[in-house]
């Protein structure tokens, strides 16, 4: 598994308004691979850093900044990490025979809607209702350093299966782990490693289930210890942004209006928002409505039935471009700035929406 080793940095707390460096340019990427390389011990001072490079970081808190370990020569095919007994029904992008991923994209054309008051309602809160509670579960495991993401995945994966569910990132196009768990500057999508979560982290946890033919997706970004005050206000605010894109939510609204409210709080904050899309979900993992969490053009109208989730990724800073990470899945801010992300999952009813994982 990966690790992830940097150094934390003693700083000021103001946020930037302008570009910082390129993590990326301190590597350098053999093709796109999907197995990590073996664990390596780093250090940002052994990356050849500019002082005013770190300076710049320094500038968004005191946190540790996540690094890939160096690629592997060759890529290699990723086996799933943990098993999944028999009698647990797969989702339809896995093979029922193997252990690996079935070819195709993972993505579904259509709209996400269901008709209220029948069974396929019902299945929905359900899956919605045992995500809520599996992410509580996975809350209480970060609340004080010590513990590595590898060790939160594999409880995230017993306490799923134990409730007759799939963990629905498992083998998605690939995917080695049973939900994503990213830290301080990863965005979205990080690998569970062995690293140890340290004091003065935030984490984002990632779950998805798949229970009774339907998908059920939330997601929360949890303080690890004592962190930074612009680590806990960049939470704050991205919780807040959640709240005002669900606000904004009603039968007959445009979908534009989500992305316009939380683009509204993003920028009274201070921060930016990465360029990362909830959708719409329910017997498929993602499919339409994709909800965009900028302003935007977007045509579309909520409906009575339509399920989607809604998932805005803050951003220190005004800069929110990204790089992928080695593993083909971990997306890093380009400038190390942390980022933290929230998610719910809603229905539009016939009067306003609900939150199904609240």
């Amino acid at each position: 598994m990966l690790s992830r080793l940097a150094r934390t940095h003693s700083t000021k707390a103001s946020p930037l308004s302008s570009p910082v460096g390129d993590c990326r340019r301190h590597y350098a990427f053999s093709p796109v691979q999907s197995q990590p390389s073996p664990a390596l011990d780093l250090d940002l001072e052994e990356h050849d850093f500019t002082d005013e490079e770190l300076a710049e970081i320094d500038a968004f808190g005191i946190y540790s900044v996540i690094l890939p370990p160096e690629p592997v020569a060759e890529p290699k095919r990723v086996q799933l990490l943990r098993p999944v007994p028999p009698h647990i029904t797969r989702p339809s992008y896995i093979a029922s025979s193997s252990w690996l991923p079935k070819l195709g994209s993972g993505f579904t054309l259509g709209d996400a809607r269901i008709t209220l008051g029948t069974e396929a309602e019902v299945k929905l809160r359900q899956s919605a209702k045992l995500a809520k509670n599996v992410l509580a579960f996975a809350g209480s495991l970060v609340r004080k350093p010590g513990i590595s993401t590898e060790a939160i995945d594999k409880q995230v994966h017993e306490y799923i299966l134990s409730n007759g569910a799939y963990p629905s990132p498992l083998g998605y196009k690939g995917f080695p782990a049973s939900c994503c768990t990213s830290v301080n500057n990863v965005v979205c999508h990080g690998i569970p490693d062995e690293r140890e979560l340290e004091d003065g982290d935030i984490v984002n946890i990632d779950i998805t289930v798949y229970l009774d033919g339907y998908h059920g997706d939330t997601s929360q970004t949890f303080l690890v210890g004592d962190v930074d005050e612009p680590g806990r206000a960049l939470v704050r605010d991205t919780a807040d942004a959640l709240e005002a894109g669900i606000a904004a939510c009603a039968p007959g609204k445009p979908f534009k209006a989500i992305g316009a409210a939380i683009q509204a709080l993003a920028d009274k904050r201070g921060h930016s928002i990465a360029r990362f899309d909830g959708h719409g979900i329910g017997t498929e993992f993602h499919r339409q409505p994709w909800i965009i969490h900028q302003r935007n053009d977007q045509p579309g109208y909520m409906q009575p039935g339509h399920s989607f989730t809604i998932e805005p990724a803050l951003v220190q800073g005004l800069k929110p471009d990204t790089w992928t990470f080695s593993d083909g899945w971990t997306e890093s801010t380009l400038n190390c700035a942390r980022s933290a992300q929230k998610e719910h999952m809603v229905l539009i009813t016939q009067t306003g929406v609900e939150v199904l994982t609240a």
